[in-house]
């Protein structure tokens, strides 16, 4: 193409003044603003010139607004909205985890309008414990004699280690040395956090005698045994692990500390539903001196992490220097503040994980068949079928949660989609080619905005 031609090409460019002041990108400007919309006008214009030079072909004026227009739809579909989650999954981590229950959404709606009391205590006029009401519960709660909240479980780990054994050594069972979500990998925590790891057993068995042995080998020199939840990993067949209050009773006879990452921090016995997930009060009771868990997992409440155990070394990680840049925002404060009241009132269907998961089939079942009908109602060919759930968040990852949904037929991916991306976005699962909406973890009061949706597809 000749230089003159190009030229030509790109004098049909539109220029970014002109482009901004498109009635149909006024929208998008008010909600983005100037600069912003500069940058994607400059971007989209950049792409429309390679094309004119590479292929011969400069866009239209209009599609290049259109270019412009999708680009600030795509930025403004990244800002996270509420979602209706009809997977089955009742701690989606994509979706936030765990849903806060009607009191901790009031409690940070009076909180984040105005100022709080979180380091005051209001009764002497002087500043006061951060999170005092939400440690003493669940130092409370899980027969611990103290408790610290942070920012998150991988916080209270790195945290934890940081102040007991920084500088010093820690054991690790191989069968433990996990990766979880986020890229989580325990070896690589105890290196952040100052301690050199010491590995015992082997990938499938590891027994007592295993840390006793690192012990000898190693005088003086080990600070820690750390015990880790497996999280979604899981070893079947030839395996073995030593009992936890083996491992604390080695522990104290050899001085040193026990830490158990635990994770899920389930403070409910889970067993009465088939579901086998290690509590708290466990943790604990066997001998743990620190134990640390996620809040917003089997807890049920906002993101945030915690580690109860021996009030002596709860109160040595709390002085520990990395505290401060690990503690937990004022208003997950707020919210697992909330949250814990739930527990201490025996309210615990309050909580919406703790009410998911405990709510009979039959219920869910009657719920998602009472939909069908309305869907049938309106023209809409839904049928329904029995399903299995499951608790996510890296928790009970091989316990089904038996649940019920619609299901769909047709093309799936293009419903799904529409689900996805429509408002308010509905999260469905596909399985073997059909679409399902499950009940068990969709909100109680969001019936009819689901329906809404599901009539529009």
């Amino acid at each position: 193409m000749a230089d003159s031609d190009k030229q030509q090409l790109l004098r049909h460019l539109p220029k970014v003044d002109a482009l901004l002041r498109a009635p149909e990108l006024v929208a998008a400007q008010q909600r983005l603003g100037q600069k912003t919309m500069t940058r994607l006008a400059r971007e989209a214009i950049a792409r429309a010139r390679r094309r004119a030079l590479e292929e011969g072909v400069a866009p239209e004026p209009e599609a290049v607004v259109a270019a412009v227009q999708a680009a600030a739809d795509a930025l403004l579909g990244q800002r996270a909205r509420r979602v209706i989650n009809a997977t089955g999954v009742i701690l989606h981590t994509n979706l936030g985890r765990a849903p806060l229950s009607a009191a901790a959404v009031q409690a940070l709606a009076a909180s984040a309008g105005g100022y709080t009391s979180v380091e005051l205590d209001l009764e002497r006029g002087r500043r006061g414990a951060r999170g005092a009401f939400a440690e003493a519960a669940l130092a409370q709660m899980s027969g611990a004699e103290d408790a610290l909240v942070v920012n998150n479980c991988a916080a209270a780990v790195l945290l934890a280690l940081s102040a007991v054994a920084r500088g010093k050594k820690v054991v690790v069972s191989r069968g433990e040395q996990v990766e979880i979500g986020g890229s989580f990998r325990v070896p690589e925590v105890l290196d952040r956090s100052g301690a050199e790891m010491v590995e015992v057993g082997t990938t499938n068995r590891t027994r007592t005698a295993d840390y006793a042995r690192a012990l000898d080998q190693h005088p003086g020199e080990i600070a820690a045994l750390l015990r880790v939840h497996p999280s979604n990993f899981r070893q079947i067949g030839f395996t073995e692990r030593p009992p936890l209050d083996e491992l604390a009773a080695l522990a104290r006879a050899r001085d040193v500390v026990l830490i158990q990452d635990l994770g899920g921090g389930a403070l409910v016995d889970l067993s009465p539903l088939g579901l086998d997930e290690p509590m708290v009060q466990t943790g604990v009771s066997a001998g743990a001196h620190l134990v640390c868990f996620s809040c917003d997992k089997l807890l049920g409440g906002p993101q945030g992490g915690a580690i109860v155990g021996d009030h002596a070394l709860v109160n040595r990680v709390r002085r520990d220097p990395l505290a401060r840049a690990l503690r937990l925002g004022r208003l997950p404060l707020v919210a697992l503040e909330a949250t814990m009241a739930h527990y201490l009132e025996g309210d615990r269907d309050a909580v919406p994980t703790m009410f998911a998961l405990h709510r009979p089939v039959a219920e869910v079942q009657a719920r998602v068949e009472g939909w069908a009908e309305q869907l049938r109602a309106h023209g809409v060919a839904a049928t329904t079928a029995e399903m299995a759930g499951r608790a996510g968040g890296g928790t009970l990852p091989e316990s089904p949660v038996p649940s019920y949904a619609l299901v769909f037929d047709g093309d799936v991916e293009a419903m799904a989609h529409t689900l996805r991306t429509g408002t308010p976005p509905v999260l469905p699962r596909i399985h073997d080619g059909r679409l399902y909406v499950d009940g068990r973890t969709v909100m109680p009061d969001e019936d009819e905005a689901l329906l809404k949706r599901l009539r529009e597809i």
